[in-house]
């Protein structure tokens, strides 16, 4: 059976499910637990599915489109995420009464594009420019401290995004003055548990203060995305900034006037860079990516440019699409971000990739399947 009619069936499945459990709510005050027993599954995914037969009963035309297989599941539960970000029910309502509109945008669309369309609109809708989230995250900022059975003493912290900003800042310029030239003889040679067991020295010597001002030396750097496909709801063009938390555009602006930090502008036009600092082709000058090639495939992949991974891109290494060692150019249209696992894949299993001038990728397996994606988005998921 093909993947696309295993997909409507659970897309009709879960549309009868959530009518059942509409029904459901009309006579037992907690379906959560009726429905957990019956299907034998957790509170937790019972309330999931209860908080879907809501938003399908507000959404106008989504549980229709979900019979008819037009849009999946994942929509639906995007939908319902993006309601429960809005504070209050009036917001709530406003959401839901722009149904047909979202309804034809993800009847044409990924569930991660989808995603893009309504963060759009929660940010368009909230009456505080998300001022009253980051007040709440702010009051639930939280430190914890323990001893685990080997003997490693253990540290989990929870900051609002503003704070969150500012230390990963701090630690990263720590981490390159203390370690660009010189990396100790404790790091793994797994270049991502290499990054993490850094950063946590650079932490340590930060908070002993081993670190001098190191941290605080040179100013933070943020990357303007300006992505003039992608508009923002106000006629103008979307501008992501590059920070892995949502944080209200006016704290950002704040943020940036504060610290007095670098702004670079990076555009993009349909997966392509149109304009970036720095010189993107290097040739055979270096083999490895320079900061500014680097921001510039930041500004195109937040992930591993491999269909379907979700290795975020500091977690990547730069690829040449024609191999270095094959005289392939340090060029920018001959470099894409992939995880460790498919750089193996590509360099030991006989993995071959095609870049062409959109940036559409074409990955042949040693079986002749191929898989192939569009040009990147900058929030691919």
């Amino acid at each position: 059976m093909p993947a696309c009619d295993i997909e409507a069936i659970r897309s009709w499945a879960s549309a009868l499910e959530a009518h059942v459990v509409s029904q459901l709510a009309a006579v037992t005050p907690v379906p959560e637990v009726s429905i957990a027993d019956a299907t034998r599954s957790s509170i937790n995914a019972a309330s999931a599915t209860c908080e879907r037969s809501k938003t399908l009963e507000h959404a106008d035309g989504f549980d229709d489109a979900l019979v008819g297989g037009s849009i999946v599941t994942g929509h639906v539960d995007a939908l319902t995420k993006a309601a429960k970000q809005l504070d209050n029910a009036t917001e709530r309502d406003e959401l839901f009464g722009r149904a047909d509109t979202l309804l034809a945008d993800a009847q044409h669309s990924t569930i991660a594009q989808f995603r893009r369309t309504l963060a759009r609109e929660v940010t368009a809708i909230r009456t505080d420019d998300g001022m009253g989230r980051l007040e709440r995250q702010q009051r639930a900022t939280t430190l914890s401290t323990w001893t685990d059975d080997d003997g490693m003493w253990n540290l989990r912290a929870k900051f609002d995004p503003l704070t969150g900003v500012r230390l990963s800042n701090t630690i990263d310029r720590a981490l390159n003055a203390l370690f660009a030239e010189h990396a100790p003889s404790t790091c793994p040679a797994d270049p991502v548990e290499k990054q993490k067991h850094l950063r946590a020295l650079a932490l340590a010597r930060l908070i002993s203060g081993e670190a001098g001002n190191v941290g605080r030396a040179g100013k933070p750097e943020f990357v303007a995305v300006v992505d003039v496909d992608q508009p923002n709801g106000a006629g103008q063009p979307n501008v992501d900034w590059g920070l892995d938390v949502e944080v209200p555009a006016r704290v950002v602006a704040e943020l940036i006037d504060t610290d007095a930090a670098n702004v670079v502008t990076v555009v993009v036009r349909n997966g392509v860079v149109i304009h970036a600092p720095g010189d993107m082709n290097l040739g055979r000058s270096k083999r490895h990516a320079s900061r500014s090639q680097r921001r510039a495939l930041h500004a195109l992949y937040r992930t591993c440019a491999v269909p379907g991974c979700a290795t975020h891109f500091n977690r990547c290494k730069i690829h040449h699409i024609i191999w270095w060692s094959h005289g392939g150019r340090t060029d920018l249209d001959n470099l894409i971000p992939v995880c460790v696992h498919h750089h193996h894949k590509i360099h030991d299993d006989g993995w071959h990739i095609e870049l062409d001038p959109q940036r559409q990728l074409t990955v042949t397996l040693p079986d002749a399947t191929t898989m192939t994606t569009g040009p990147p988005t900058r929030r691919a998921e």
